[in-house]
């Protein structure tokens, strides 16, 4: 193995729309009902194959009338979502680093919000390049982006570790031959890298 394809969204980045609207929820059942199905992940992931923002909001509010408020808030409270670094996971990217292990990213990935995050972690300039969905109007785990990422990264799968969180885009980037690692903790990740070779 002399490659690794980083996930970036809860492997590297700790990324939650709670960490934002808990504080405007006095229930948390209200809270996880808002989360789950108002902005759940199957909204969040049409800004992240490309929609503009202001244009899923609008959509959203529109299905979502009497959640509207809380909706238009979703850009300014995007950076408290992302609350921070994982810190043992950036660890082990960055001895992968000095072992001069070549890295990369794929990850889902909003075009508007990836400055912002590359702006604020400094580690995001340790890749080699960082295949973001939004830029490209496709999201994991659908085969064209790791297509996508397999020749510009001129990656080997064979010699490729991919690690994700997301049982579905572990299962697709099996399929494109990577050697794919899903990501449950920094400690279960560095014992998976251990055991190939690559700690």
């Amino acid at each position: 193995m002399d490659a690794v394809l980083f996930d970036l969204g809860k492997v590297l980045l700790d990324w939650d729309p709670r960490y934002y609207y808990r504080s405007l929820f006095a229930d948390e059942g209200e809270l996880e009902d808002f989360v789950q199905r108002v902005i759940g992940h199957d909204w969040y992931l049409e800004m992240d194959a490309g929609k503009p923002a202001a244009q899923a909001i609008a959509e959203r509010s529109r299905v979502f009338p009497g959640h509207a408020a809380l909706i238009a808030r979703w850009s300014e409270g995007w950076p408290v979502m992302m609350r921070g670094a994982i810190a043992g996971s950036v660890e082990i990217l960055d001895e992968l680093r000095r072992r001069r292990v070549r890295l990369y990213a794929l990850t889902n990935f909003s075009s508007e919000t990836w400055p912002i995050a590359r702006a604020r972690f400094g580690f995001l300039s340790w890749f080699e390049d960082a295949i973001v969905s939004g830029e490209h109007g496709i999201v994991k785990p659908d085969p064209r982006i790791f297509e996508l990422a397999i020749s510009r990264c001129r990656l080997e799968p064979a010699r490729t570790v991919f690690i994700d969180d997301v049982p579905a885009n572990v299962e697709a980037g099996r399929a494109s031959g990577l050697h794919a690692i899903q990501f449950r903790s920094p400690e279960k990740l560095r014992e998976d890298l251990d055991a190939i070779g690559l700690l």
